[in-house]
């Protein structure tokens, strides 16, 4: 049996499926309710940010988990 652990929360994942129950970001395994709430600290951002930058988008992204994996939560 195949467990993987989740770099923000810390949670334990039984049989992991990738992109579906644990995703891949910046060289970080985040669970599914992780990688929502990431989605929702980013969205205002990235709704705001007119025209869209994906080297900008992927900073952000790099530095939210970052932080997130420093304070164990988003």
């Amino acid at each position: 049996m195949k467990t993987l652990t989740c770099d923000v929360c810390r949670k334990t994942m039984q049989q992991p499926v990738t992109g579906r129950t644990f995703f891949h970001f910046a060289h970080r395994d985040v669970c599914e309710s992780c990688r929502d709430a990431l989605e929702i600290t980013l969205r205002p951002a990235v709704r705001a940010k007119n025209p869209f930058n994906y080297e900008w988008y992927n900073r952000l992204l790099g530095d939210s988990l970052e932080k997130a994996v420093q304070r164990g939560k988003f």
